[in-house]
């Protein structure tokens, strides 16, 4: 199954071809540029590069959310009129169990965590063992202190994961609650993990049209909560 992956859901931007659970070809900027000028110059570049088009895809899969607004719009956006067009199914990941696969490898507690602003963050907890990962929570939106009342009596190893990672495991270590940051190449989020999850999803009947692929938010946007008060 050939995989096309689009990540979006925060200040980097990627995307990523895979094969059967292998990377074929994967580009990633980091430089302040909107997503809408880079996204799609790096799915050019990369499918270029591969000799593929969109035609030879099998799924358009995307990171869906939790994230940025702007960014999950563009990268659903994007992947929605690429499987539209190309008359592809498309899968919507999660972005937090995508970034979890990134750290598969360390045995224990997998702490997944994107800033939400206001003390919070977008978060999930898996269990990893042997390079296989269990879901322990749903994605949410949570308390860092909350979220640290929820670790302090769990005896496992914790590593964190994701763009707020850094301000988690600062929270969590005040709180004296032992963890550790994920390696600096493998903290952020990208479109590679989000192309293994998306093949793991797949093959469990996570396919769907590109009319019904939707961004997930988990909470209103900022405009939204300042309009409804």
């Amino acid at each position: 199954m050939k995989i096309l992956a689009l990540e979006t859901s925060a200040k980097a931007v990627s995307a990523a071809v895979s094969e059967d659970g292998k990377i074929l070809c994967s580009g990633y900027q980091d430089t302040g540029l909107t997503h809408s000028r880079t996204l799609m110059p790096i799915v050019e570049h990369i499918l270029k590069n591969t000799g593929l088009t969109v035609a030879d895809m099998d799924a358009i899969a995307v990171a869906a959310g939790p994230g940025s607004f702007t960014g999950i719009r563009i990268g659903v956006a994007a992947a929605k009129g690429l499987a539209f067009a190309a008359d592809k199914p498309a899968v919507g990941v999660s972005t937090l169990a995508a970034m979890a696969r990134n750290v598969a490898f360390c045995d224990g507690l997998v702490v997944c965590a994107m800033d939400a602003r206001r003390q919070q963050v977008y978060n999930a907890l898996f269990e990893a063992k042997d390079g296989q990962l269990t879901r322990l929570t749903p994605d949410r939106a949570i308390a860092l202190e909350e979220l640290a009342e929820e670790l302090r009596n769990d005896p496992r190893p914790k590593t964190v994961v994701g763009d707020g990672a850094k301000l988690c495991f600062a929270h969590l270590t005040e709180a004296g609650i032992p963890c550790r940051l994920a390696p600096a190449h493998l903290v952020m989020q990208n479109a590679i993990s989000v192309a293994l999850e998306a093949e793991a999803m797949a093959t469990k009947g996570g396919l769907v049209s590109a009319q019904a692929l939707e961004p997930v938010y988990l909470r209103p946007a900022q405009a939204d909560r300042l309009r409804q008060k």
